[in-house]
């Protein structure tokens, strides 16, 4: 039923065409029709009713047109209203609802005229002021069809528009729907993206630094052999840990509470105390009065740090020394890391090396916006590299 409703919706005509043969059936059969068939011009008029209606929705304005003549032909030629006439009624249910703003005007400015010409040409004649008040309440009767069938149009109009607005309405929430989670899947893959490279980055330089030791001392020193390949194995396993819980985020939030809670300030002496193992001597140094802080600034400060020191790993050279320094503001959280080495090229720092340092201070700018903080980068005074965020914080009470 929906396929043959919807066949008939794109082929209008051959509605219109149906409904005009069965006017045209019941004008030929109708009894009150037999004066206006025996008019000259009876049949011609109800043909060309029959006829506009089938071309009614394809061309609304011309048959509007067509039909207001049409009519004012038949009041001159003295064809009396019958079945035919049903049509006009037609023409102004469709002028209303699917002509132009003048055709719609047309067509009820017709029927509003039809009853009282009609009256005036056809009705008895009427003298007194009773047979004035019948002439009028006739001419309003015969107007009401008229203006109810316009205003059913209009009515149809509007419906319809409203119904195109809620298909466009819908169609452009459904876009926006899809644009949102568009992005919101970059955002969270963006994300992930961060947090593999910072585990990765930092966990994997460190082992491949104590694995080359190992293997420098295994055969003059076999315990600082055994010591660095102990602490391959605890950074190994301290790598699977943030990797299991970075995949937990992935899981319902029902699995997420099995993992480790995201690294903060507070992990940032075990963190230095892993780096120095690693052979890169580390200060570090807090200033202010240390509270608790926002989750995203504590993950954030501990990234940033941790990448940093990566970097200084992988591109001081040797006998780099490195230095972190926190300060609790008011307002803000200043983190700062510098060193001494041979710092880094313009090439790296744009993002176009291909030791992934560049995607590493990507990272950073990426974290430090997220809390809609700054971030400084650059070659530090007297030769070596210097990192700075400023991450902005509620003023403490």
């Amino acid at each position: 039923m929906h396929r043959l409703n919807a066949w008939f919706r794109r082929h209008p005509m051959v509605v219109d065409s149906a409904w005009a043969l069965l006017l045209l059936f019941f004008s030929v059969i109708s009894d009150d029709n037999q004066a206006a068939w025996k008019h000259e011009y009876g049949l011609a008029v109800a043909g060309a009713v029959a006829l506009l209606m089938i071309f009614r929705r394809r061309n609304p304005n011309i048959t509007t047109a067509a039909a207001v003549a049409l009519g004012m032909s038949q009041l001159v030629l003295g064809v009396e209203p019958g079945a035919p006439s049903i049509g006009y009624l037609v023409f102004a249910y469709t002028a209303a609802a699917y002509g132009s703003p003048w055709a719609s005007r047309l067509a009820v400015g017709a029927g509003l005229a039809a009853g009282p010409l009609t009256v005036m040409r056809f009705g008895p004649d009427t003298t007194g002021d009773r047979g004035w008040a019948q002439s009028l309440f006739f001419s309003l009767l015969m107007s009401s069809p008229f203006v109810l069938c316009w205003a059913w149009g209009r009515l149809t109009r509007v419906r319809r528009a409203y119904l195109v607005e809620l298909e466009d309405r819908a169609a452009r929430l459904e876009r926006e729907r899809d644009a949102q989670a568009k992005v919101a899947v970059a955002a969270e893959r963006a994300r992930i993206a961060r947090e593999l490279h910072d585990v990765v980055a930092h966990n994997v330089s460190v082992m491949i630094v104590q694995a080359d030791g190992a293997a420098y001392v295994l055969d003059n020193s076999p315990q600082q052999a055994k010591e660095a390949l102990g602490t391959i194995a605890s950074t190994g396993r301290q790598a699977l840990v943030e990797m299991r819980r970075l995949l937990g985020v992935l899981r319902t939030a029902d699995t997420t509470e099995e993992y480790v809670p995201q690294p903060g300030v507070e992990e940032l002496p075990e963190l230095l105390d892993q780096v120095r193992t690693a052979g890169l001597p580390v200060d570090f140094d807090t200033s202010g009065d240390p509270r608790e802080l926002p989750r995203g600034v504590e993950l954030t400060v501990y990234r940033i740090v941790q990448e940093a020191l990566t970097n200084v790993r992988k591109h001081g050279g040797p006998d780099v020394h490195a230095r972190v320094a926190v300060d609790f503001g008011e307002r803000e959280l200043a983190v700062l890391i510098e060193d001494d080495g041979r710092g880094t090229t313009d090439e790296q720092l744009s993002g176009g090396g291909t030791d992934g340092l560049g995607h590493g201070l990507i990272g950073m700018r990426e974290r430090v916006g997220m809390v809609s903080g700054s971030l400084d980068i650059g070659p530090r005074p007297g030769g070596g590299f210097r990192i700075r965020a400023v991450l902005p914080l509620k003023a403490s009470k």
